[in-house]
């Protein structure tokens, strides 16, 4: 079959690779062309989190394709060899993985929510950019309404921790209690929304937002009321104010940098739940601050997946029955294209001997839409018996070797 994902996530590779082989929403976009029309390939989808970094790809010449999916990981990210952290998947393991993925079964936190809102908007992105056709369309819908599935019927989500959920309960632990603490909350999206809903929801003394656009942060002040609202050129001055940072940004930059960090008097623990990430390494360096990021969660996590395995099970059962329902969709594509290309070959000499007729026989007694369906008769029948073989033959392996010496025998492509 070919399909395969080339990538990295949380189980393989550490957040300091992982970061170098993020894309941004300019990059991205950037990077499916590149790999649809420079490296040729005929789909692509590329999923970008911050756990993951995925190249998903449709090609005939699959082998072909995975080379051209490391090559470029390698030429565009990192200077190291980054194939030890790269895993490759392919045919039904490759379908397996993606639903998996889009289920929330291969998170950090299982069965967490946004994952499937990123594939979607990642497939979406895709389709945008006309880089996923046919086939890459049916195999990420199926994953999505699969996923959803399991969202309403199996309930696997409302068992879930998010990972802001997680990093408040791990500066919980941290600073002993939250309540009555101060925090700076950098960034303005989905996640930090969530993050905002977990500490007020611990009695939190005061919260400080600040995203670089400012107007986005006094939008989420008439949101939530108390929060605190500080210019984002101001960050710095209200660090020795505050016991925590949450910081999850889309920068594709460092946004708190060791060498203009204030000097400090009380304890200040920083959470960096951003991808890449967000604070410089060299801050956990610093007395009396200590600098955590998304893989410092694992530990938090790992102990909540414990109960909900029984879910899990539940949630592959579903995957399991819609990958083989989508399985059969894939294999019978191969033998559809042999039995359109034995159409058209058909269509080609009824044409040629069509015209051969007119030239050679003149008489006002021809019913031409006569020769037409006596002409399509017989040749419908030369092609009958192949055409059943094709789609009789249960063994996976022998069809795709009838369909490729059709194809060659009759040079369909």
């Amino acid at each position: 079959m070919c399909f395969a994902v080339v990538g990295v996530n949380h189980r393989n590779c550490p957040i300091e690779i992982r970061e170098k082989v993020s894309f941004t929403r300019a990059k991205l976009v950037d990077c499916l062309h590149e790999l649809r029309v420079e490296k040729n390939l005929q789909e692509v989808v590329i999923l970008s989190t911050c756990n993951r970094s995925e190249i998903y790809i449709y090609e005939e010449n699959i082998e072909r394709a995975i080379l051209k999916g490391i090559a470029f990981y390698q030429s565009h990210f990192v200077k190291g060899d980054i194939t030890p952290y790269l895993y490759i998947r392919q045919g039904e393991e490759a379908v397996r993985h993606l639903f998996e993925v889009a289920a929330g079964l291969d998170s950090i936190v299982i069965g967490e929510d946004q994952i499937l809102g990123q594939v979607k908007k990642a497939h979406e992105e895709a389709m945008s950019e006309h880089t996923s056709g046919k086939v890459l369309n049916k195999i990420f819908r199926e994953a999505i309404s699969t996923a959803k599935l399991i969202k309403s019927e199996v309930k696997i989500s409302e068992h879930s921790l998010s990972i802001s959920h997680i990093a408040v309960k791990f500066l919980k632990e941290k600073q002993e209690t939250l309540r009555g603490k101060k925090v700076l909350v950098i960034g303005t999206g989905e996640m930090n929304e969530l993050t905002i809903k977990y500490l007020l929801e611990e009695n939190i003394g005061e919260i400080y937002v600040t995203n670089r656009t400012h107007t986005k942060t006094v939008e989420l002040t008439e949101v939530y009321e108390g929060l605190i609202p500080v210019a984002y050129e101001e960050r710095y001055e209200v660090l020795p104010q505050v016991d925590m940072v949450i910081s999850a940004t889309a920068s594709p930059h460092i946004i708190l940098q060791a060498k203009q960090m204030p000097s400090l008097t009380k304890k200040l623990d920083i959470m960096d739940i951003a991808m890449p990430r967000d604070i410089d390494p060299a801050i956990n360096e610093m007395e009396l601050v200590n600098v955590y990021d998304i893989d410092a969660l694992k530990m938090i996590a790992e102990a909540n997946n414990e109960r909900r395995l029984e879910l899990v099970i539940a949630a592959q059962k579903e995957i399991e029955k819609a990958i083989q329902k989508l399985m059969r969709w894939l294999e019978a594509l191969s033998i559809e294209e042999v039995i359109h290309g034995l159409d058209a070959y058909c269509e080609d000499i009824k044409a040629h001997t069509t015209r051969f007729l007119g030239k050679k026989i003149i008489s006002e007694e021809i019913d031409e839409e006569a020769m037409h369906m006596i002409m399509e008769e017989v040749l419908k029948r030369c092609i009958r018996t192949p055409i059943a073989k094709l789609m009789t033959t249960e063994n996976l392996e022998l069809r795709a070797q009838y369909a490729k010496t059709l194809s060659e025998l009759f040079e369909l492509n």
